[in-house]
């Protein structure tokens, strides 16, 4: 018996996905843009700075996707921001495993194989992550029961 993921009424239709994307690119420019501030002009050291630019980077896209991508829901108050939030913290901690795993444990320590591991392959299985938990947890449609994988 074989299943098609995508398919169904379950499916994530293409406006979800691109407003996901979308707003992930957003977030991404906040997270980038004020850890260079807070990390250069700012003077802050570098986990300082990622921490605040993170919670900012959140902050966006939780508002971009309450605002935007599932202005149909009702996730409102506390409880989704912080599953919203938990899910996001669980997407950096795939990227940190994916650098990890290619750094000390594949001994691939060039500044390449840094970047690749986490910024690419670690970015990629947390965008997966982060879009399977945000629509799971945080921003449940109705009729819609858990995830498309079932």
């Amino acid at each position: 018996m074989t299943t098609r993921a995508w398919s169904g009424p379950t499916a994530p239709c293409r406006r979800e996905l691109l407003g996901f994307a979308t707003v992930g690119l957003l977030a991404y420019a906040v997270d980038l843009a004020l850890f260079t501030y807070l990390r250069g002009p700012a003077g802050l050291g570098p986990l300082t700075a990622k921490a605040l630019s993170f919670v900012a980077a959140c902050s966006v896209a939780y508002a971009g996707n309450a605002l935007g991508t599932y202005r149909n829901t009702r996730a409102r108050g506390l409880r989704p921001y912080a599953a919203f939030f938990l899910v996001n913290l669980a997407g950096a901690a795939v990227q940190l495993l994916c650098l990890a795993v290619s750094h000390y444990g594949l001994g691939l320590t060039s500044q390449r194989a840094d970047t690749f591991s986490g910024a690419v392959i670690g970015m990629a299985l947390a965008t997966i992550l982060r879009f399977w938990g945000t629509r799971t947890w945080v921003f449940r449609a109705e009729g819609r029961v858990g995830s498309w994988t079932g």
